[in-house]
């Protein structure tokens, strides 16, 4: 595996493992998640450094948006809260948190660990 792809790798599992760290005190609440700006902004900042780790990665090797499960959904999101921060639906990002991050997660620490044997 090329270095600069599972340097990205390693961007896309430190910025998941910050999300994670987030909740780490917290209730896992939609409500308090949408109370709470601070928190809504670093999940967003992350779900950026994802988006913009998968998209160097297809970049450099395109076989990755079939290795990475919805690999052009990532960007597109990354995409929509640079580019149109103020259409960013509260639901859409926790419905991200909850229904693709952990498999995101799974497979960026698979890729990682393939890479390591």
């Amino acid at each position: 595996m090329d270095n600069r792809i599972l340097k990205w790798l390693y961007d896309i599992k430190m910025a998941i493992e910050e999300i994670d760290t987030y909740f780490k005190d917290k209730e896992f609440n939609f409500f308090e998640y949408q109370k709470d700006t601070m928190l809504k902004r670093a999940v967003e900042r992350d779900l950026e450094i994802i988006g913009e780790a998968v998209n160097r990665i297809i970049k450099k090797d395109s076989r990755y948006t079939q290795i990475i499960s919805e690999a052009k959904s990532i960007i597109g999101l990354r995409n929509q809260v640079i580019h149109a921060y103020d259409s960013i639906s509260d639901e859409n990002i926790w419905s991200i948190l909850i229904n693709h991050l952990p498999k995101l997660k799974s497979e960026i620490i698979e890729l990682i660990e393939k890479s390591n044997n």
